[in-house]
């Protein structure tokens, strides 16, 4: 692996969302991108660790983070050393936060070649990581849009699939190959199905593409969103460029990256993968937590039974004859679960919104 294989490339870490799924640990003011719920990060928050995972391929000065106005400040607490900071009015999704970035470094280095990472993802072997992403920077290169296929270790619904297609011989890039198809979250039958055939691997959205490529293909499906996105890249450096965003930002059509350019750009046979043999999880709720091997707090006593429990208030809670259960204590809320429900802490949020308790999402 070299320091930097490619002196254009630029991350883009869109750092969004609220991580319901994580309630009561994850809020809207301090979602779970600005902590550490592993409690493995040796004092760095998924963010921070995510960065530290992508400075030795972009450099500090290739680093562009996009986050929303009300986590900017914890933001720049976190990545003092971080130069470019997109703070977006309000959420769009990840392919408006993603565009913009593009747009704005296409503005100043034409050539550039932009990845875009998750703040929130575990990621176990960094070394791998950068080699896959070197694979994917040289298939980049030719004009692919190129995504990072995670090497599937069991059958899971929880995720997305990528079905990969021939080899392309790409030099740099020995293991990239066609994007078959994308195919959404599948039931437990079709997963084992996936993995039995060896051609599938999980959707971790990762993807890697030259700027001028990604605005390209979004002229032609998504044609008012980069409109809209030019038009902010163009005032970016100019003292218009708070009142375009406010101006132009609603309109941008809320859209993801898979939906906008990649499935349809898979179906054209624009779309590489290159396998992603690493760990990876990306914290969907608290059974990935326990699938971590998070380990439940010292104060945890279980009679006649097992599970996770997590206490922010260093309380003693005691568990008695119940199976896979999920107890996470904080000072102003408890949450009581099952493994099978984990989902569904999601609704909790919601539920306290409708009564009015926005102190407590």
């Amino acid at each position: 692996m070299t320091e930097r294989p490619d002196p254009s490339f630029h991350a883009i870490v869109p750092a969004g969302g609220a991580g319901t799924r994580l309630w009561p640990l994850s809020r809207r003011s301090r979602p779970k991108f600005l902590l550490d719920p592993t409690g493995t990060g040796e004092g760095l928050t998924l963010l921070q660790q995510t960065v530290d995972r992508l400075i030795p391929l972009s450099g500090v000065h290739g680093m562009h983070i996009v986050t929303g106005t009300a986590h900017a400040d914890a933001v720049r607490e976190q990545l003092p050393g971080v130069p470019h900071l997109i703070t977006e009015p309000s959420p769009r999704d990840s392919m408006p936060a993603i565009a913009v970035a593009a747009a704005i470094i296409a503005e100043s280095d034409p050539e550039a070649i932009i990845g875009s990472f998750a703040a929130d993802h575990v990621i176990d072997d960094a070394f791998a990581f950068a080699a896959a992403i070197e694979q994917a920077i040289a298939a980049a290169r030719t004009g692919l849009l190129v995504t990072v296929g995670i090497t599937p270790t069991g059958p899971s619904t929880a995720f997305g699939y990528i079905e990969r297609g021939d080899a392309l011989g790409i030099e740099g890039a020995g293991d990239a190959h066609a994007v078959r198809r994308f195919v959404e979250k599948p039931d437990r039958a079709t997963a084992e199905a996936y993995v039995a055939s060896g051609a599938f691997s999980w959707n971790a959205g990762m993807f890697v593409v030259r700027a001028q490529v990604l605005l390209d293909h979004l002229a032609r499906l998504q044609p008012t969103l980069h409109a809209g996105v030019r038009e902010i890249a163009r005032a970016w450096d100019t003292p218009e460029r708070d009142a375009v965003m406010e101006r132009v930002w609603p309109s941008l059509t809320k859209i993801a990256i898979d939906h906008a350019v990649a499935e349809p750009v898979s179906l054209e046979g624009g779309m590489a993968v290159v396998p992603g043999a690493f760990g990876w999880n990306d914290i969907g709720d608290f059974a990935a937590l326990a699938d971590l091997g998070v380990a439940s707090s010292a104060e945890a006593v279980f009679v006649d039974a097992d599970g996770l429990v997590l206490s922010a208030r260093g309380r003693t809670v005691a568990v008695v004859g119940l199976r896979d259960v999920i107890v996470v204590d904080t000072p102003d809320a408890i949450l009581v679960t099952t493994r099978e429900h984990a989902q569904r802490v999601k609704e909790i949020p919601a539920a306290l919104h409708t009564r009015g308790r926005d102190d407590l999402v």
